[in-house]
Order: structure tokens, then C-alpha cells, then sequence
């Protein structure tokens, strides 16, 4: 993309936008977990079977992100993110259209698709704007994502408790979270390819620089996809709760998660990455802990609540310490989604499988093992620390386009 000079008033214009985006992207999500076991009796699928559908959003995913970067050069970053978005936020009401397995698992394909590619491009202007900014925006915008998918997990709470229909639900979501993406995308920062730039490559490993780092977000992502998609199921399952408090766990989960990660910014600057990652990972492994060994819904809830807290700003932290490692900042960042979005989306399948030969306290052993891991590789994400020499802002503010 080429280097269009834009003057403070428009990148904090276009930040407050992409923080928009970020909600809804976020809103689909949470509007999409909570009515997950609504979705399943709808389709008339066990466990496993729930598990090998939800497989089927990071088959699409994988399939389709590296496409983002294409369509991003070819339509421009405004144009391709208002267009991916649009495609996500629709396809919110597919899963639970689905009659059968069958249909399930196609209809979670293009879910994953559509949900991966928009992931990719908003998170792209997200670093473009927080390089502009010269300051981390990050886990605030991320913060978004999960107030976003707080908004929506409590919808569907609401929807879940009254007992209505999740297509009906899913349906008016939709609509208004499309509305709301595309009035959001208006005021991004428009990035257009120079002249004499070259088409992305649609496939390319990842950096060596990218794959430690990959592998804490990995960690980290796992958690949060188990829970976002299982923690209703975990509790209605195991514990016998009503959908409504089942879906409200949910909420909590992402509740905590939003409000560490609108303070994630602040405190990595106080405390340094490497030592926030390592409290996090002690606070996702005590909530692990807790749902596994709890036995009760308030005990159960608590320990989601406190991995949503655990977990919350390791994924933006992940980022950064791409952006700042090895030589080739762009493609380390994309190594890094790569890894980490495609845990989000394996996570569910895998707890689904896990919990079908043994059971979903099984299945949460595993999440809490892997927040173990956040303690111990930590320092990994040493290069997310904000230590770097400030970059000097442009000279001019009249916009215009560099090479």
C-alpha cells in the first residue's frame, strides 16, 4: 500500500472508525456463541458432531485469508474492508438455518471465510493507524472486539432466556450489524496500492521470527475459542443450568475480557509485556482450574470470567512483538493471524472431539494447560515492549501519496 499522508485529525477519525469495526466484527461473534446450543438441538447433532461442524470455520478460514491481502490490493483497503465486512456480518445467519450436519458444516465454511478475511483486513488498518498514531491502540482496539462481542453475547442471552427463535435472532443482527459496518467503514484510512506495487503472494510461510511468537498466541486464542463456543454447553451439559444462565456465562467471559483489554494498553506500558503476559497466564490457568474442578455454575462462571481476563491482551501483545521482530514486519504479522486465528476456529472442533471420547472436563484440562504455557514462553513477546525509538511524525499534514 502506498504511504498516503494523512494529518492527525483524520487518523484519529480513522481510528475511532476502525474501533467501530472492530465492535461489530466482535458483535457477530458474541451473537453467534451464545445461541451455539440452540443451534445444535436445531440441527440435531451430538457433541462430536458439533465439534467436527465447528472444524468447518477454520477449513474456510485457512482457505481464504490469504486472499484478503489480494483483494485489499486490488479493490483498495476502504472498498475491500466495507465488502468483507458486509460478508461476515450476513453470513451470521446461516448456521442457524441449518436443518442437518450436513448443511451445518457448509453453512460454518462460509462463516469462517468470511469471518477470516475481514479479521485480516481490519486488523491490517488497525496497525496502520497505530503506526501513524505512534502510540499502542492494539489491545484497545481489541477491546472493542470483545465490547462488540459482549453486546452480542448479551442479545443472545436476552434471545436464549425469552426463548426465541435464533433465526429470527440471528436474522435482525444481522441487518443491523450491516448497516452498522458500513457506515463504520467510511471513515477508515482509504489505502491504495502505488502504481508500480506488486500483488501480494496469496501464499507464504511465515517467518522464523513469527512462529514462538505464533505459538503463545496459539495458546491464548485456544482459550478463548473453547470458551467462547463451549462454556454455554459446558455449563447446561455438565453443571444442568437453564440456557439462560448457561448463555450468560458467556457474557461474563467476555465481559472480563473486554474491560482488560480497554485497560491492556496503560498497563503493558506500566509493566512491560513480558510481565503482564506472565500474571495473565497465572489468571487463565487459577479460572481453568476453577471450571474443571469447581463442580458448581457461580464457581464455573468465576473461572471463565477469570480466563477472559487471563487471556485478554495476549493476542495484541502477539502483534506487536511481530510488528517489532525480524526483518519483515508485514509478513511476520501475518504469520502471527495465520497461527493465532486459525487456534480460534480448530479450538472448538478440538474441545467437541476431545469432550465425545472422554468429556468436556477433559476438554478443559487441556485449555488449562495450555494457559500453563503462557507463564513459561512470555518472554517470548520481550519485543512487544514499547522501548523503541519514537518515529517522528511526517513534516507535512496535506494528503497526498508516496511510493
Amino acid at each position: 500500500m502506498s504511504a498516503v499522508i494523512y494529518g492527525q485529525r483524520e487518523v484519529r477519525r480513522a481510528r475511532y472508525a476502525v474501533a467501530a469495526v472492530f465492535a461489530v466484527h466482535g458483535a457477530v461473534t458474541g451473537s453467534f456463541a451464545t445461541r451455539v446450543p440452540w443451534i445444535q438441538d436445531h440441527a440435531q447433532v451430538s457433541a462430536g458432531q458439533l465439534g467436527l461442524a465447528l472444524a468447518f470455520p477454520a477449513l474456510g478460514a485457512s482457505l481464504a485469508m490469504p486472499l484478503a491481502g489480494s483483494v485489499s490490493h486490488r479493490f483498495g483497503a476502504r472498498t475491500a474492508l466495507r465488502g468483507l465486512l458486509a460478508l461476515w456480518t450476513l453470513a451470521l445467519v446461516l448456521p442457524s438455518l441449518a436443518p442437518n450436519l450436513l448443511t451445518l458444516c457448509l453453512a460454518l465454511f462460509v462463516y469462517g471465510a468470511t469471518a477470516g478475511m475481514s479479521d485480516v483486513a481490519m486488523n491490517a488498518l488497525g496497525v496502520e493507524v497505530e503506526n501513524r498514531l505512534d502510540k499502542s491502540i492494539m489491545s484497545g482496539l481489541h477491546g472493542m472486539w470483545s465490547t462488540g462481542a459482549l453486546i452480542g453475547s448479551a442479545a443472545g442471552t436476552l434471545a436464549a432466556h425469552l426463548g426465541a427463535d435464533a433465526r429470527t435472532h440471528h436474522v435482525l443482527a444481522a441487518a443491523a450489524l450491516t448497516v452498522t459496518g458500513l457506515v463504520a467503514c467510511s471513515w477508515v484510512l482509504d489505502l491504495q496500492p502505488a502504481e508500480d506495487e506488486d500483488p501480494p503472494p496469496r501464499f507464504a510461510l511465515p517467518p522464523r521470527s513469527a512462529l514462538l511468537i505464533g505459538a503463545v498466541g496459539f495458546c491464548a486464542v485456544f482459550a478463548e475459542g473453547a470458551s467462547l463456543d463451549w462454556s454455554a454447553v459446558y455449563l447446561r451439559d455438565e453443571l444442568e443450568t437453564s440456557a439462560g444462565l448457561a448463555a450468560a456465562c458467556t457474557t461474563g467471559f467476555t465481559l472480563t475480557m473486554a474491560l482488560a483489554r480497554l485497560a491492556g494498553d496503560k498497563v503493558v506500558d506500566r509493566f512491560g509485556a513480558v510481565r503482564t503476559v506472565r500474571v495473565s497466564g497465572v489468571l487463565a490457568t487459577l479460572g481453568g482450574l476453577l471450571v474443571v474442578v469447581g463442580g458448581h455454575p457461580a464457581v464455573a462462571m468465576t473461572g471463565f470470567a477469570l480466563m477472559g481476563l487471563g487471556i485478554a491482551v495476549v493476542v495484541p501483545l502477539c502483534f506487536a512483538a511481530a510488528g517489532r521482530a525480524g526483518s519483515n514486519p508485514s509478513l511476520a504479522i501475518a504469520g502471527v493471524a495465520t497461527i493465532t486465528y486459525t487456534s480460534g476456529l480448530v479450538a472448538p472442533s478440538a474441545i467437541g472431539g476431545l469432550a465425545q471420547a472422554t468429556s468436556l472436563v477433559v476438554s478443559f484440562g487441556l485449555v488449562t494447560l495450555l494457559a500453563c504455557c503462557l507463564v513459561a514462553f512470555a518472554k517470548v513477546l520481550r519485543a512487544g515492549d514499547r522501548d523503541r525509538p519514537k518515529i517522528s511524525p511526517p513534516a507535512a499534514e496535506v494528503p497526498g501519496r508516496q511510493s
